[in-house]
């Protein structure tokens, strides 16, 4: 579904989520055998959080050439995808989660975050926890060079919407 730039108008995708509680998008990425790709050993998940971040659709304009947009991450939803990803992964046999924020830089939205999966990590002594920051750059080459660096990844919806499309593009093309 593709999502429309409409003035006024809340997004049809961010309506549904919040409608049907649809809070973890979970995107599992694998090698096909058969299949041409740069690597034949993919296998990762990721999950972000789905309802809040950068995609809440709190934005307006503040004067006349500046705009504003809101970074929204509450304990509940953090807690909740958190508490989601880490027993899907237990269920389906992964090592390690990658908690993927950027506290360093957000300190209070992504540490917020951060700090929620490391809560939940403390309760499921059978996973290993990593913490990666997400600088785009580092983190993505990283992806790239090396996807078998990567089990299972968590994330805020933004990175997601990124990291997710990048994952794809590991085992195929985005679009036909």
């Amino acid at each position: 579904m593709a999502t429309p730039i409409e003035k006024g108008r809340r997004s049809l995708n961010l309506t549904l989520r919040r409608e049907l509680n649809l809070y973890a998008n979970v995107r599992p990425c694998y090698s096909l055998p058969g299949y041409k790709t740069c690597y034949d050993d993919v296998n990762l998940i990721t999950i972000r959080e789905n309802t809040e971040g950068e995609y809440s659709g709190l934005e307006h304009q503040v004067v006349r050439g500046v705009v504003e947009s809101h970074k929204i991450i509450t304990r509940q939803a953090s807690l909740r995808v958190a508490e989601y990803a880490f027993h899907y992964a237990k269920t389906h046999g992964r090592e390690r989660v990658s908690a993927i924020h950027k506290a360093n830089i957000m300190q209070k939205t992504d540490g917020l975050f951060l700090k929620c999966c490391c809560e939940v990590a403390e309760k499921i002594p059978l996973l290993f926890c990593v913490e990666y920051v997400n600088d785009n750059i580092e983190m993505g080459l990283q992806l790239v060079k090396n996807p078998a660096l990567f089990d299972f990844l968590v994330m805020p919806n933004s990175y997601g919407d990124i990291i997710s499309d990048l994952c794809a593009g590991l085992v195929g093309p985005l679009e036909g």
